[in-house]
């Protein structure tokens, strides 16, 4: 026998709860359990998968019913119920039926019709009601080289969509009332035309033919924009384009849907010094001919303070050296990058007599051609 799952243990809310718990429930659960929160992790991936399941059937009227009768949901009992006599068959039970089936041709002509037009409205009321998920709000985030290296956690402003606190959503008034445009003003509407008419209750007004005004505040869009402070934890290691994702803090659901995510995207501002090449950070550094020539030890600067280098006899403009995990933390791992610190030999300001003499009994002493690979003498 096949073990059901329990839905309403996944989401861990009582058989009678209603939309609003099972709507809370599924978010809070979402925001610990969604697979950016949890990279790499496979349980809370299966985890995120079963909530996601659950909430879409219990949140769904006609879904929760068939749930609860059959301890399951089954896709071929919602179509049955849906197309059986006396159920629910897309229409309103206020319709009013003006059908002349010898003007369009023969019962099994009107019968297509009608058909058609209830598979219309169905799919159309299933559209309206299903709840979505809010839209993802994406913020760039300037940052400095040492923020993005070090990580931090910043103040941000962002603007989310939220219902409305003067109508609290409805988009409506709560004290003045108008003609309803859908219907003008009759309470009913009509679908068809010529052989085929259907008159039933206007759903804007729900046969009243009057219907509140828009709300003063929102101009009946039900949303509005809303300023919010939060607190942004960047990871160490970011670099431009990285992306930190907040679950849960996009603009709101509709139908009772999980709200969308805030995507931080971020831009690295350049350092004078470091250039950074995925987890690995460059550098140059000047040294001295008799550092090059003789060999020294030498302070360099790196993201994390100073380190000595050690320089070996002979070294040449252009050698490259490193300094390992002196690097970018990893984003993906738990490992640093390298530095890489490029040498290149200043030549000394000749000040006086005495050096250029030096400089000369130098040349003398070691008459060494540079050139001479390329078939060039000295002179």
């Amino acid at each position: 026998m096949t073990q059901h799952k329990d839905h309403y243990l996944t989401l861990g809310v009582k058989r009678t709860a209603t939309p609003e718990e099972i709507r809370k429930a599924y978010r809070r659960l979402a925001r610990k359990y969604h697979p950016d929160v949890n990279p790499g992790d496979k349980a809370a991936e299966e985890k995120f998968k079963q909530i996601t399941e659950a909430h879409e059937i219990l949140s769904d009227q006609a879904k929760r019913e068939i749930y609860d009768q059959h301890g399951a949901y089954n896709q071929n009992i919602h179509n049955q119920r849906q197309q059986a006599p006396g159920g629910w068959s897309g229409f309103p039970p206020d319709f009013n039926w003006n059908i002349d089936p010898e003007r369009a041709g023969g019962g099994g002509g009107v019968r297509n019709l009608i058909d058609e037009l209830m598979k219309n409205m169905r799919t159309q009321a299933e559209a309206k009601a299903q709840p979505r998920a809010g839209t993802n709000i994406e913020l760039a985030l300037s940052l400095s080289f040492e923020e993005a290296i070090n990580g931090l956690t910043k103040n941000i402003t962002i603007k989310r969509s939220e219902p409305c606190g003067v109508c609290h959503g409805s988009g409506e008034s709560t004290d003045t009332q108008v003609s309803c445009a859908a219907c003008s003003g009759s309470g009913k509407v009509s679908t068809g035309g010529g052989f085929l008419s259907i008159n039933r209750d206007c759903s804007d007004c729900h046969g009243t033919g009057r219907k509140r005004s828009h709300c003063p505040s929102c101009r009946g869009q039900r949303l509005i924009p809303k300023a919010e402070a939060i607190k942004v934890r960047i990871p160490a290691g970011v670099d431009t384009g990285s992306q930190v994702r907040l679950v849960g803090k996009g603009n709101i659901g509709i139908h009772g849907g999980p709200p969308g995510d805030l995507m931080i995207v971020t831009k690295v501002s350049p350092h004078p010094i470091f250039t950074r090449k995925g987890d690995n950070i460059h550098c140059t550094i000047p040294i001295t001919l008799p550092e090059a020539a003789l060999g020294a030890r030498i302070e360099v600067p790196t993201i994390s303070g100073k380190a000595q280098l050690r320089i070996p006899p002979g070294t040449q403009t252009g050698q490259v050296f490193r300094l390992r995990e002196k690097g970018a933390p990893s984003l993906r791992s738990q490992t640093r990058g390298d530095q890489y610190v490029e040498v290149k030999i200043t030549l000394p300001t000749i000040i006086d007599e005495d050096s250029k003499t030096l400089l000369r009994e130098f040349a003398r002493r070691n008459p060494e051609n540079p050139r001479s690979e390329l078939g060039l003498g000295l002179e």
